[in-house]
């Protein structure tokens, strides 16, 4: 069974650099990670990437992969007429 999206979400965000794979001296980079904090039970997620990030998030918002349609919002109203 598909868990019903809600309308509307709100979490802390934080984001910090930590040091790449250091072995790895010629492709080494700083990696971006986070976590988001549910205001309303205090539960703590945390990602080792922004790919992780952005893939919960799609995942809650039933967002889009790129390249794909958006679908349209309820009540919003595209321009330019019709066919």
């Amino acid at each position: 069974m598909m868990e019903k999206q809600a309308d509307y979400l709100s979490y802390l965000l934080r984001l910090w650099r930590v040091n790449g794979d250091e072995d790895q001296a010629e492709t080494y980079q700083p990696v971006w990670c986070a976590s988001l904090e549910d205001p309303q039970t205090s539960r703590l997620q945390g990602f080792g990437s922004l790919e992780s990030l952005f893939n919960f998030l799609e995942e809650k918002t039933g967002g889009f992969a790129p390249g794909a349609q958006p679908q349209a919002r309820p009540g919003s109203s595209e321009k330019g007429g019709g066919e």
